[in-house]
């Protein structure tokens, strides 16, 4: 039966062959459940040019497409780094039940891919952030919300 280990090796080689393949960054992730891979993903960042394209949510995006749900609860995630922000937030908002990595962060930012400066800006409040941030129509902001608990046939999540 395959162990978090052989499925870490899995993402570790994938992640290799992404980079001499020219395809994109170091970074490769699966999503498993019942020990079968469901899906994988590569970072494609730079070949879709699209800063989302990440490891881990390309393997979420395509685990949901192939299960046909937007939640993954029972699956595992397994990448060869530790989630950054967005993809951390991803596997929440997937509900997967566990996270496996290999390297951490510190080892991604020696490497040049460093996310520090994120976890810092998402501490601080909205107005003293790098990217200038400011509300706007707070008065009417909630209409879209309102609408959403005010409709019937809503799918939560």
């Amino acid at each position: 039966m395959p162990s978090p280990t052989s499925f870490l090796r899995e993402a570790v080689d994938m992640a290799v062959q992404n980079v001499t393949a020219g395809q994109g960054g170091p970074f490769a992730a699966l999503i498993v459940r019942d020990q079968e891979v469901i899906e994988r993903g590569t970072n494609v960042v730079t070949t879709l040019n699209d800063p989302t394209a990440h490891a881990e949510v390309t393997a979420i995006r395509r685990a949901c497409d192939a299960l046909g749900d937007f939640e993954l609860t029972g699956c595992t995630l397994y990448s060869t780094c530790e989630p950054c922000p967005m993809c951390l937030g991803a596997a929440y908002w997937a509900r997967l039940d566990r996270v496996y990595y290999a390297a951490t962060q510190e080892d991604a930012a020696e490497a040049g891919f460093d996310d520090h400066h994120i976890y810092e800006e998402m501490a601080r409040p909205p107005t003293d952030r790098q990217i200038p941030m400011e509300q706007r129509l707070s008065e009417t902001g909630t209409r879209p919300f309102e609408a959403w608990l005010n409709y019937d046939d809503r799918v939560t999540y």
